[in-house]
Order: C-alpha cells, then sequence, then structure tokens
C-alpha cells in the first residue's frame, strides 16, 4: 500500500485496486472508504506512521457498495469504536441482506471487470447511519453527503465546502485522465451524477480510483462532464 499526502489534513491510501483517504481534524480521524477485506493492518501502520492513533478514527464513510471499498470496515470498526455510515441504499448490501446490481459492460471494461472481481468478496459489515442527499456529517467542518447514483444505487460523494475537497467515490475516475467511472448500472444516470458533482466546483477532487486533483480542479471537473461521450470522457 502506497501512502500518498494530499492536503496536509488529508492523505490517500492507495492499495492494488482502489483506494481509501484518511481526514484528519486535530487528532479526530475519518476514514473515507476502507479497502479491502485485507487493508486494516496497512491502514493502521499508516496511520501510526503518521503519528497519529488508529483508536482515533471516529467513523468511516462507504461511498458505495463494492468490496473494495468496504472491505476492512467491520475490523477497523471494531477495533476502534468507529461508526459506519453509507447511503440507505447500498446500506443492505453492505450489510448483507442484497447483491449488488450487475453493471451495464462496454467491451473495453470487461477485462478490467474480471481484474476487479480478484479482489476477495467483502464480508457483511454493519451499518450505524444510513445517509441520504443532503445529509451532513461532522467532519472537516461539516461534510454534505452528494447522493450520486448511477455506479451503485446508493453511491455518494463527500463534499467539504469550508475546505472546497470533493471525495466523488467511484462516480468520477483519474486513472490517465479525469473521466467517468468505470462498471456502471445505470450509465446515462452516472453521467448526470458526475455533471452535479462537477457543479460543486472544488478546488481539490479525490477519486475512488486515480490520482486526486488539486490544481485546475473545477475546470477539469467541468470539461470532462459536459463532454457527453459515455465512458471515454476526458479533459483537454
Amino acid at each position: 500500500m502506497d501512502l500518498v499526502e494530499v492536503l496536509p489534513q488529508l492523505h490517500m491510501f492507495r492499495f492494488p485496486i482502489g483506494q481509501a483517504y484518511l481526514w484528519r481534524d486535530g487528532t479526530e480521524l475519518t476514514l473515507i472508504d476502507a479497502g479491502d477485506i485485507n487493508a486494516a493492518p496497512a491502514i493502521e501502520n499508516a496511520v501510526r506512521g503518521l503519528g497519529l492513533d488508529p483508536a482515533r478514527i471516529s467513523r468511516i464513510v462507504i461511498t458505495h457498495g463494492h468490496r473494495d471499498h468496504y472491505g476492512a470496515a467491520q475490523e477497523l470498526a471494531d477495533r476502534h469504536g468507529a461508526e459506519i455510515l453509507a447511503h440507505r441504499l447500498d446500506a443492505p448490501v453492505i450489510r448483507g441482506e442484497e447483491e449488488i446490481g450487475d453493471p451495464v459492460l462496454l467491451d473495453w471494461e470487461v477485462p478490467l471487470y474480471e481484474h476487479g472481481l480478484t479482489v476477495p468478496v467483502a464480508p457483511a459489515t454493519r451499518v450505524d447511519r444510513e445517509l441520504c442527499d443532503g445529509s451532513t456529517i461532522d467532519f472537516g467542518g461539516g461534510a454534505t453527503v452528494i447522493h450520486s447514483p448511477g455506479h451503485t444505487p446508493g453511491s455518494i460523494g463527500l463534499h467539504l465546502p469550508a475546505h472546497g475537497v470533493l471525495f466523488t467515490g467511484d462516480c468520477v475516475a483519474g486513472v490517465g485522465q479525469v473521466m467517468l467511472g468505470v462498471f456502471n448500472i445505470d450509465r446515462e444516470q452516472a453521467v448526470a451524477s458526475f455533471q452535479r458533482l462537477a457543479a460543486l466546483e472544488p478546488a481539490t477532487v479525490c477519486f475512488g480510483h486515480g490520482d486526486p486533483v488539486t490544481a485546475g480542479t473545477a475546470a477539469v471537473l467541468r470539461a470532462s462532464a459536459d463532454r457527453d461521450s459515455g465512458l471515454q470522457i476526458e479533459h483537454g
């Protein structure tokens, strides 16, 4: 796992597939996603390497119900007393009560999707608080939940207006270029969600896959979201 500083109070954990983020408010910590089922020790070691205490992880916010985003959430929450939060539409999937829907794949996505399925299946995981569009979460000066369906029904973005930071989950990706995320259940809905997130005009944007953008961010997102080309959206 790689540890990447995005901002002084924000770090990214990059796993072989996917990534998660750590936000720091003083000594209080918030995780945005939690990696796969094997990620807990690496996350804890990275937190300690920053001179912080994993026991200060107050909450784990899950952006959507895919195995590479919540696999370690239960283990980390049980160890450190953290609250687990997710949108109400993906909460039953995360709890193991429902199956996630199948994505509609373009031809070029098929091998990528098969590779993604090598991530170990996530365990049934409790959700302590179910979120909806407009919910607020007490970190980063007040984080606002942006319901961003399309990738999954309960996908969310997290907007920290006090800091100009946006977490997109897998609605948007930054792998080589800023683009609509892959493996969407409803691609048209995902494009609309992308446009809604771009309209927030953040200064920093953090994706579920790919490098964060910290310069010219609002323009990059707008240009990418405005190109009506499905999964081939890119910035120019």
